[in-house]
């Protein structure tokens, strides 16, 4: 059999990022059995290179060594190179991304390993300049004196001995669980009932109160999970500063550079303390958690400037991230081509300087507005050109510039619908077209959401769409298994717990944006695949990888929050609500998950933000409103949706029993289950049941009752209530 390593494979890959690798002098191999077989039959180290398709300095490293022959020769000669999209295999990326941390104490990428031929990561960093600068060993002279010490017998022993412990110190952090799970995790003792309290305090302490979002410097990175903890908290407590720093945060990120100005959505961080200047990269997960936080701070409290957020994000996502057919793409580069230059520069798409804006607008007032509103100024914030961060208010400049206010938003929108279209013509940011199971769920989640809170069927509308596109072309129906990745007709990579969890949970919220009871069943399909692959009943967890995928170093959970929500915190929540419609005890596997995780959940509630979440919803129980109608009302959905209820569970069934049982037939159900059981609708109109922890209201065809109790419930005595079966 030919050496595999004799070329660089890349160029039979469909990931953008490693096609962006395919031209490289470096054999560059992509993770699988034929490269891996190849090492351990050449004896020699694995360098494995992790990154993503808009990553500034992977591109940086790229264009320093593996574009350069000499880097590329000792890579080539001395070690098995193979590079991974970590979008494609976060499994790898974990692993590896663990240790890195545990060893260096930080991380990022390019994430730099490099394995024994087993796999076993003996040497870690993640980016290296080619030449040695500022203490930092140069990554031609690091790969040659690894290489010159696998060569030596004593050395490779040490190195050997090194893997052995770096490894077992990544199973310890990513696989194990307390020796109170188990065949007796029972035993153990679930959450404390003030964890959510405790999260939100932990947030408190974290939090910039001048500049708004979390940590006193920079960079600032956008933090959803603990605006949703503090959020909650608010809800149940009503404590004013949990939702003063919820306002102050939104309007933070809203206002500074994090924020596209010109054509909406948000880029990836800041790398100041008042979020000035972004890392210009924009990922499809920041731009649907981060409007999930806007919707929440609309509900809270009616400010139209959060919805607006919320559609001008949307827009921008269905503008440049969407699928002709309904699927959504995984980023846009932070690097363009500068048409000063002709060179790809970081941000060269976004920037503006005042002679531009006076270019495209031809009217002084409006570009003098539109730079002092948004800070475009001479010197610029950002390497002598500006990000736009909003930094004068209306009233101040209907003062400066003796307009009236009105006058002033419609010359800064006409100034910005100009300077949008003068944006098009320029070079664009690359886009990655992976369209991903998981990420594809977390927005689809969102939209549904958005059209339960603004009342936009065309949200709903793009949910199922993007839901459809990725069932048609990810879920295997005969198998009932989920693929993780499609790119132009390529289907790759097993599905893991985030892609199940995220896409059960955005099938759900289908569910309840439109009553369409093919997208439960999709959820529940799901969920019964999150029990046979993922939950492991002797230890008491939820693991990241299938049972039946391929073999690691060490088998990974997710249980902490990280640029996405925690993976078992998503299942957990979502197999909550998935119980009140099921035959399967997913109650109880969410349970003992929260049970097994106890200690951790207490030690850092805020570290496992989305855990603390579904541990709460398991304590206090889910609001369930239950409408048996053909169609939800838009009357009650309105009145509902403009109130935050994040416990909220939308059960809409057909009005009559006869007609439930087609619905019960497509489910595989032989009995309704509590939540639709004995709920028709009463004198043939729609009904409402509204219930909590097993205490109900009376049914009602008013609303307004409806939420009058939902507003007395925890005073309610047994005279208010239904006997209702459960």
């Amino acid at each position: 059999m030919s050496d595999p390593t004799q070329r660089n494979r890349l160029d039979e890959e469909e990931s953008p990022y490693l096609r962006q690798h395919a031209d490289n002098p470096v054999n560059w191999q992509p993770w699988d059995e034929q490269a891996l077989a190849a090492a351990k039959e050449r004896d020699v180290p694995i360098f494995l290179s992790v990154g993503y398709s808009a990553c500034h300095w992977c591109h940086v490293m790229e264009e320093e060594s593996f574009a350069d022959e000499d880097v590329a020769d000792v890579l080539n000669e001395n070690f098995v190179p193979i590079k991974v999209d970590r979008e494609e295999r976060p499994d790898v990326d974990s692993i590896y991304m663990t240790v890195c941390q545990l060893v260096t104490g930080r991380g990022g990428w390019p994430l730099s390993a490099w394995l024994t031929p087993e796999g076993k990561p003996f040497f870690v960093g993640t980016y290296f300049p080619r030449d040695g600068k500022r203490g930092q060993p140069g990554f031609r002279d690091l790969c040659q004196r690894i290489s010159n010490s696998w060569g030596s017998a004593e050395d490779r022993e040490e190195m050997e001995h090194r893997a052995e412990q770096w490894t077992d110190a990544a199973k310890d952090r990513l696989e194990e669980t307390p020796d109170s799970a188990g065949v007796d995790a029972g035993a153990a003792e679930p959450p404390s009932s003030d964890l959510l309290e405790r999260a939100a305090d932990a947030a408190l302490r974290s939090v910039d109160r001048e500049h708004g979002g979390f940590g006193s410097g920079g960079p600032k990175f956008p933090q959803p999970s603990r605006l949703r903890v503090l959020a909650r908290a608010y809800d149940r407590t009503g404590q004013a500063t949990y939702l003063d720093v919820i306002e102050e945060t939104l309007d933070a990120m809203a206002a500074g550079g994090l924020y596209d100005h010109v054509g909406g959505g948000f880029h990836r961080y800041c790398v100041d303390k008042d979020w000035t200047v972004p890392h210009f990269e924009k990922m499809l997960y920041d731009n649907a958690e981060i409007p999930r936080a806007f919707l929440t701070g609309y509900q809270l409290t009616g400010e139209e400037r959060y919805a607006e957020v919320v559609a001008e994000t949307l827009e921008f996502v269905e503008r440049e991230l969407t699928h002709d057919e309904g699927g959504f793409f995984s980023t846009l580069d932070a690097q363009s081509e500068s048409p000063e230059t002709g060179e790809r520069e970081e941000g060269a798409f976004y920037v503006w300087t005042p002679d531009e804006v006076r270019a495209v607008l031809d009217d002084e007032t409006d570009a003098a507005l539109f730079c002092e509103r948004y800070d475009i100024t001479e010197s610029g914030n950002f390497e002598g050109r500006n990000q736009p961060n909003r930094v004068t208010d209306v009233a101040t400049l209907a003062d400066e510039f003796d307009l009236e206010a009105s006058e002033v938003r419609e010359r800064l929108e006409s100034a910005r619908q100009q300077l949008f279209e003068a944006r098009e013509e320029r070079p664009r940011p690359n886009r990655d077209e992976k369209v991903l199971a998981g990420w594809n769920g977390l927005l689809i989640s969102t939209h549904a959401e958005a059209a339960l809170a603004l009342g936009e069927d065309d949200y709903a509308d793009a949910a199922v769409d993007a839901l459809e596109f990725v069932r048609d072309r990810l879920w295997d129906d005969e198998e009932a298994r989920l693929s993780r990745r499609y790119k132009d007709g390529n289907v790759k990579v097993d599905g893991y717990l985030e892609d199940y969890a995220f896409l059960a949970r955005g099938a759900l919220d289908c569910y309840q944006a439109t009553g369409e009871v093919d997208h439960l069943a999709f959820a529940l399909e799901l969920a019964r695949v999150i029990e046979d692959e993922f939950w492991d009943a002797d230890r008491g967890t939820l693991y990241f990888t299938p049972e039946s995928g391929e073999s690691l170093v060490t088998r990974p959970q997710e249980l902490s929050d990280q640029s996405t929500p925690s993976a078992a915190g998503v299942a957990v929540e979502t197999l909550l609500a998935l119980d009140e419609f099921a035959d399967a005890d997913f109650e109880g596997i969410a349970a003992t998950v929260l049970e097994t995780h106890a200690n951790r959940l207490e030690a850092n509630a805020l570290e496992h933000a989305t855990l603390c979440l579904a541990a709460d919803r398991l304590a206090a129980g889910a609001l369930e409103i239950t409408v048996a109608a053909d169609a939800l009302p838009d009357e009650w959905r309105d009145r509902f949706a403009s109130r935050y209820l994040p416990d909220r569970l939308f059960a809409l069934r057909p009005p009559t029993e006869d007609s439930l049982a087609d619905w019960l037939d497509r489910l595989g159900l032989e009995e309704a289950p509590p939540i639709w059981a004995d709920r028709e609708a009463r004198d043939g109109e729609p009904t409402l049941y509204v219930c909590r922890d097993r205490t109900c209201s009376p049914p009602t065809h008013d609303v307004e009752e409806a939420l009058e109790w939902l507003g007395d419930e925890t005073d309610a005595d047994v005279g208010d209530v239904e006997d209702v079966p459960f």
